[in-house]
């Protein structure tokens, strides 16, 4: 079953944050993911959300996203990404 995982980043380098850009779709693609959205203008429908960026990946499982996220090749693109930026992330299984 396929997941989602939906992220909020809040760029406060976005010089180190364009590094993050670059390095980390080959690894998504690495682990059977693909970008479903990748920033662009947000909308508030209804509620009182503060969003920034958002992202969307859709991976095939959960095993699979969670994979990248623990290899040890994507922890040094990941630290990147925690010194430009304040984030937020889930995942959630698709129907």
């Amino acid at each position: 079953m396929s997941v989602y995982v939906v992220v909020d980043i809040d760029v406060k380098d976005q010089e180190a944050y364009e590094e993050y850009r670059r390095l980390v779709p080959p690894l998504i693609e690495k682990y059977g993911g693909r970008y479903l959205v990748r920033g662009g203008e947000i909308t508030t429908v209804e509620g009182d959300w503060d969003l920034h960026r958002v992202v969307i990946l859709e991976f095939p499982s959960v095993e699979r996203a969670t994979e990248l996220f623990s290899s040890e090749e994507y922890a040094p693109v990941a630290e990147i990404r925690h010194r430009a930026a304040d984030s937020k992330t889930f995942m959630v299984e698709g129907v």
